[in-house]
Order: structure tokens, then C-alpha cells, then sequence
């Protein structure tokens, strides 16, 4: 069996690292993977270090696209993607979450009839102003395979019209839903128990700290809302005298000198408690969100990484796709809002009570999986079988 993995950004390479690594493991003799990387992300920083510190077997193809605006970007990866499945021929597309490569590949794997996994499935802001929203909507309704992290996802799909029990003969028109958790867990699980031994990162985690990350466009580049949330945490570290340590997206940095008035520079610039840090890989990733106090971001995937190991979060977005965290009480959504970031703040710093429920299952996700495309092609091959058999 011929899976074409497609990446494009880094949580999709690291998505993809889970799969790959249980392919390895358990299923070499049955399943074949290539990894096509869109070149989404082409800041060596932001993406090929991720295939060296995760292990995962080089793309077989990049077709180095790079950054333009989302019409164009996506247009050239349907172009390149389209070659490679005609040359390859595979019999699953698997794509990850919902950036524009998640987009092309949907688009590209529909158009020649090859069914595609989406693994994070069902999920829903409900905000379509969110390019990713239009992205994962109409992926998950080419997809044959629906592979949902949670039971929210399967209810939003079934909103949808989606027949969530259907069970066999799986197509782009009677697609198989399943619950099979997230997909991240499997690698928080996988890589939080492995010993890191970065001296600089460790260095870094001396003292208590909150862990902020922010690279969505509508706060990297709306001024007000980039102005709102550097003024929140420059109040959180002066009021309460501690660090904040702020890994920087490129889009960031570039967007902090462009849209903040230079009195606020200066005084981040200034402040003994922000710490601007560069793009840090996967593993640094790991090492600092299990070390913070409190996570502030407006990263879907780090809001998930946040509950994984037990820390409060601040969102700093009006919606999110995971509201079963909302629920636990251990997420609060404020936006770009001064007031409602700070307030966030004094509550988790008040209380005492944390309560994370299992959520995201158990940590088997990549395998369940596979078993479930072995199964279905096994008896693809079978019913094929009968069928020549009946002609002869």
C-alpha cells in the first residue's frame, strides 16, 4: 500500500513525524510512505531542522513554493502536486490539519479520483474569516477518510450531513468517520519522555516563567491588536515580576517593527522580564511549554500542547477549534483584548484547583490509523478479487 504524506508547515511535519515513525516501527512490510513537502515553510529554521530533530525520512519531493499571497501559493502546489501524484500513483493522500497545503493537496487528490485521509478532521472555529477554517471545511468534504481527534469533531461533521456510522465501501461520497484522538499526543507522549540536553535551552528555564507565542496574521498584522497584547504582557511582567519568554515567528519580528509605536519597542526592548527568543525547534518546543507556568498563544497547536501538560492557557483569539478545553475551565479565549488577557491572568494565578480530563485519547492514534487503512484496502483487494472471479 503507496501513502503520499504532504507537509508544508511545521505542525504538519511534526503531525507527520508520528505517522512515520509507527510506519517504521510496525507496518514497513505493508505500507509504504513518501513525504512530499509543499515548501510552505522554506526558513530553514522553520522546517528542514524539524526532519532532522524528529527523525523523519527526508521528502522525496519539495517543490520549494515558498511564501506569496494565498491564491497564488496554493495554485502553484496544486501545479506541482498534481505531477507527483500522477507520477506516483499512490492509493492514499494522507493530509494534515489545515494550512493552504492541506488546500492544494485536497484539491489535487479529488480532481484524480485519489482518496484522501485527512487526519484532525470535524474540526471547527465556526469563524470562516479564518483561512484554515475554509481550508479544513472543504478538505473534509473530499476526504474518504475522516480521522476526527475527538468526539466534538465527529458531532461538528455530523452537523454537517456527514454519516458518521458508515462502516464499509468508503468513498469521497460515503466517506469513514472515525475517532481515533489526536494525533499530537501520540508525540507528546513519544518525545516528552526523551532526555534533552540542550545546555542553551535549559539555561532558559532557570526560573518561573509564562511561555507566549504569537503568529496568527490578524494579530501579527492588525496594529491595534499587536499593540493590545504586548502592552498585556508587559503589564503581566512588571505586576507580577516574571518572565516572559517569547519564541518569535519571522512574521513577527518583521510585524513588531512595522505596526508598534517605538516608545512600546523600547520599552520591550528594555524590559529585564521579556525575553524575545528566535524560532526554536520542536524539542525546545517541548522543553519550555513543560517548564512554563502558564502558556498565552494563538497557536491551535500549542493551546492542545498546553493542556498536554497541564498548564493554563490564555488564547489569544475570539474562536478556537478545540472548545472541549474551553469546557475544562483551564483555557480562557480573550482576543487581542488588553483588559481580558490581563484578567486572564489573575485568575489562573489565583487558583489552585486544576482539573485536565483525558480528552485526546490515548496516545495510539498513528496506529489506529493504519490498521484502519490495511483493513479497508485489504478488502478493497478482496471484493476486486470476487468481482474478476464472477466475470471469468
Amino acid at each position: 500500500m503507496k501513502l503520499i504524506s504532504i507537509v508544508g508547515a511545521r505542525p504538519q511535519i511534526i503531525k507527520a513525524a508520528a505517522l512515520s515513525r509507527i510506519i517504521r516501527q510496525k507496518y514497513s512490510n505493508v505500507i509504504t510512505e513518501i513525504i512530499v513537502h509543499t515548501g510552505q515553510h522554506y526558513d530553514e529554521n522553520m522546517s528542514k531542522v524539524f526532519f532532522k530533530e524528529l527523525e523523519i525520512p527526508l521528502p522525496k519531493y519539495n517543490l520549494n513554493i515558498g511564501s506569496a499571497i494565498h491564491g497564488k501559493q496554493t495554485a502553484r502546489m496544486i501545479l506541482g502536486l498534481e505531477e507527483v501524484l500522477m507520477k506516483e500513483k499512490p492509493d492514499y493522500v494522507v493530509l494534515f490539519g489545515d494550512t493552504n497545503s492541506t488546500l492544494a493537496g485536497a484539491i489535487s487528490a479529488s480532481k484524480l479520483q485519489v482518496s484522501i485521509v485527512h487526519v484532525e478532521a470535524g474540526l471547527r472555529s465556526y469563524n470562516k474569516k479564518m483561512p484554515e477554517e475554509i481550508n479544513r471545511i472543504l478538505c473534509d468534504h473530499v476526504s474518504t477518510f475522516l480521522f476526527a481527534p475527538n468526539k466534538k469533531a465527529v458531532t461538528n461533521l455530523e452537523k454537517e450531513g456527514f454519516d458518521t456510522s458508515h462502516r464499509s465501501n468508503f468513498s469521497i461520497d460515503q466517506p469513514g468517520i472515525f475517532n481515533v484522538g489526536d494525533i499530537m499526543f501520540d508525540n507528546f507522549l513519544y518525545y516528552s519522555q526523551m532526555p534533552f540536553n540542550s545546555i542553551q535551552c535549559k539555561k532558559k528555564l532557570q526560573n518561573e516563567y509564562i511561555l507566549a507565542t504569537i503568529h496568527r496574521d490578524h494579530n501579527t498584522d492588525n496594529a491595534e491588536n499587536l499593540r493590545n497584547i504586548f502592552k498585556a504582557l508587559l503589564y503581566i511582567a512588571n505586576q507580577f515580576s516574571i518572565d516572559i519568554k517569547i519564541p518569535l515567528h519571522p512574521r513577527t519580528m518583521k510585524c513588531m517593527s512595522e505596526n508598534l509605536p517605538q516608545a512600546l519597542l523600547r520599552k520591550i526592548d528594555n524590559s529585564i522580564y521579556i525575553q524575545k527568543l528566535p524560532p526554536v525547534s520542536f524539542m525546545e518546543m517541548i522543553e519550555l511549554e513543560k517548564n512554563a507556568k502558564l502558556i498565552i498563544t494563538d497557536s491551535g497547536g500549542v493551546q492542545k500542547e498546553a493542556y498536554f501538560f497541564n498548564k493554563p492557557c490564555i488564547i489569544l483569539r475570539k474562536e478556537t477549534e478545540w472548545t472541549e478545553i474551553l469546557e475544562t475551565g483551564m483555557a480562557l479565549l480573550c482576543g487581542a483584548d488588553y483588559r481580558k488577557i490581563v484578567d486572564a491572568y489573575g485568575v489562573y494565578d489565583e487558583i489552585n484547583t486544576r482539573n485536565f480530563p483525558k480528552i485526546f485519547g490515548d496516545g495510539n492514534t498513528a496506529e489506529l490509523i493504519c490498521d484502519i487503512l490495511i483493513k479497508n484496502k485489504k478488502k478493497e483487494k478482496l471484493v476486486n478479487h470476487n468481482k474478476r472471479v464472477n466475470t471469468l
